[in-house]
Parts: structure tokens; C-alpha cells; sequence
């Protein structure tokens, strides 16, 4: 889309011991480098929303997340890059000192309001609040159709070789998007980050009937606790990782996803001579709420 510069993607070979017993290969798909802050899935999320609130000739985008949210943040910053007005409904009473989050989207031109976490959980209640305003509603986290189908584009950069695409859910759109792109042979498997069992549904939500039969499994063995729940364990881990790998993590979506696809290698889950993916989705911003110095990235 016009005025967005968007950056190479690039994938990182994780070396493992477990990978070469089992002749398995793992590599990650660094979205995350796509843009410093629209990145990871979250453009591909927003794209087609944007392109149809301009098709209809509106021109404020209104959208929904916490004070930490990688969607709020990416939405303003792509807003304004592309000459929109954005709005960002925030979850949570007005906090005495702002997130950095909250700075950011704000000095990126978003107008923020805050409403009560009670509040907060009927969107209906807040649409129709702002109803007699001509905007252009995207539901928390780019959840939805558009969302899915953007999400989809993801595989322009995996290639039929690939066994196993694995990703961190949160609403679950990216991996919608990714069941829909998948061929026959492929399968996708969702780390779910949240302690929602009923995220299935809403992923199965955005599926047609064909695509339900391909080859998916969403897992919720690794949420440590839910959502931006990071115990120390998980800290470790990402030291880990990074010391090991180089590769940087967040604490809310990719340690979890890179925890559980090591342990799944461990306890053999993927077949001998698998060739597996994983989509680093971005959210690095929110280890910024972490004391300085916790991680060494």
C-alpha cells in the first residue's frame, strides 16, 4: 500500500540438538522485521480493513486493545503513515502515567479512550455509543475476515516444503489466515497464549466448511498462566534463546510459541524429517513494560 516502506523478511535456522536425532529442520519466519512498528502479523491484519473503510470512503480508523497493545500501536503508526484519522478504544480506566504503548500511539496521532474494564467487554455498547461518527470499526487484535485474509499472505514467504507452520494465538486470526493458505500435506498448529479453550471456535469461525477439514490442531498447554502471564521460567527461556539463538522473543506471544514447539520437539510430536516454520509475529514492544535490563535484547 502507498507510503508504507516495509523491510526484507528473512528466515533464522534454529540449530538444535533434538532437531538433528529426529532429522527434523526448524527455521523462523522473522515478520517481526517487516517494519519497526508495523510489525510482525499486524499489518498483514489490518491491510484489508484499511483497504475497505478507504473503498467506502471513510477515513478514521476505530479499534480496540489494552494499554500495552501491539494492534493499538500498529494501527496508529499505519493511520498515519497512509493519512487516516485512528481512534483506540483502550480496556481499563485512564492510568496516571501512560504506557509506553499509549505515548507512542498517541504521539503517532491516535486518539485514545479509555473505558472500564466492565465497560470494556460490549463492544456493541461501544459502537453504538459512537454511532453519529463516521468510522470504520477494526475489532480487537485485527479479528475477522479481512483479518484472516491478509493473515493468509503470511505464506507468500513458505513454500510447500514445509511439514508444520506453528504459531502464537491470540485471537486466533493469523492462524485462520494460515489454514486457509496451507496445502493439503500442511499442517498448522497454534500455541493458544491465552486460557481460552473456546478459542477453536472462533477460529473455526472464520473458516469455510472445506477449509475445517484441513490439517490444524490449536494447543493450550503453554500460556504460563494466560494472557502476558511471564513467570521468571519463561524469562529464563528467553535469555535462553537468545543467548543460544539470537533470536529475540516477547513475553507475551513468541516465548510461549518457542517454549512449546521446543518441548513438543523433546517429547517427539513432530515426525522424523519434518520440515517446520514458525511465524514470529512480532509484539516485541511489549517487553518495554518489563524493568530495564530484565532481557539482554
Amino acid at each position: 500500500m502507498e507510503f508504507l516502506q516495509f523491510n526484507k523478511i528473512v528466515k533464522h535456522v534454529i540449530k538444535l540438538e533434538t532437531l538433528y536425532r529426529q532429522g527434523i529442520s526448524l527455521e523462523v519466519l522473522r515478520i517481526d522485521e517487516l517494519h519497526p512498528v508495523i510489525s510482525g502479523n499486524k499489518w498483514f491484519k489490518l491491510k484489508y480493513n484499511i483497504e475497505e473503510a478507504k473503498s467506502k470512503g471513510i477515513d478514521t480508523i476505530a479499534t480496540f486493545g489494552g494499554a500495552y497493545s501491539n494492534h493499538i500501536v500498529a494501527t496508529a503508526f499505519a493511520c498515519k503513515a497512509l493519512g487516516l484519522k485512528s481512534v483506540g478504544i483502550i480496556r481499563g480506566e485512564e492510568p496516571k502515567v501512560w504506557s509506553h504503548t499509549l505515548l507512542d500511539a498517541n504521539n503517532a496521532g491516535m486518539q485514545l479512550i479509555f473505558f472500564s474494564r466492565v465497560d470494556f467487554k460490549n463492544k456493541d455498547f461501544i459502537k453504538e455509543k459512537f454511532k453519529s461518527n463516521k468510522w470504520y470499526w477494526v475489532n480487537e487484535g485485527g479479528y475477522g475476515l479481512n483479518g484472516a485474509k491478509g493473515a493468509a499472505e503470511i505464506f507468500n514467504w513458505i513454500d510447500e516444503s514445509y511439514t508444520h507452520i506453528v504459531c502464537a494465538t491470540g485471537t486466533g486470526t493469523m492462524m485462520a489466515g494460515l489454514i486457509k493458505a496451507a496445502k493439503p500435506h500442511q499442517t498448522i498448529v497454534g500455541i493458544n497464549v491465552l486460557k481460552n479453550n473456546a478459542l477453536i471456535d472462533e477460529i473455526k469461525n472464520l473458516l469455510t466448511d472445506d477449509e475445517k477439514q484441513k490439517s490444524f490442531v490449536l494447543l493450550n498447554d503453554y500460556h504460563f498462566g494466560g494472557y502476558a502471564k511471564h513467570p521468571q521460567a519463561l524469562i529464563d527461556f528467553m535469555k535462553t534463546v537468545w543467548l543460544q539463538h539470537q533470536l529475540p522473543t516477547d513475553i507475551v506471544y513468541t516465548s510461549k510459541m518457542m517454549f512449546g514447539i521446543i518441548d513438543l520437539l523433546e517429547k517427539k510430536h513432530f515426525a522424523n524429517n519434518s520440515k517446520i516454520i514458525a511465524i514470529h509475529s512480532g509484539g516485541l514492544q511489549g517487553n518495554l513494560s518489563r524493568p530495564l535490563n530484565t532481557l539482554p535484547f
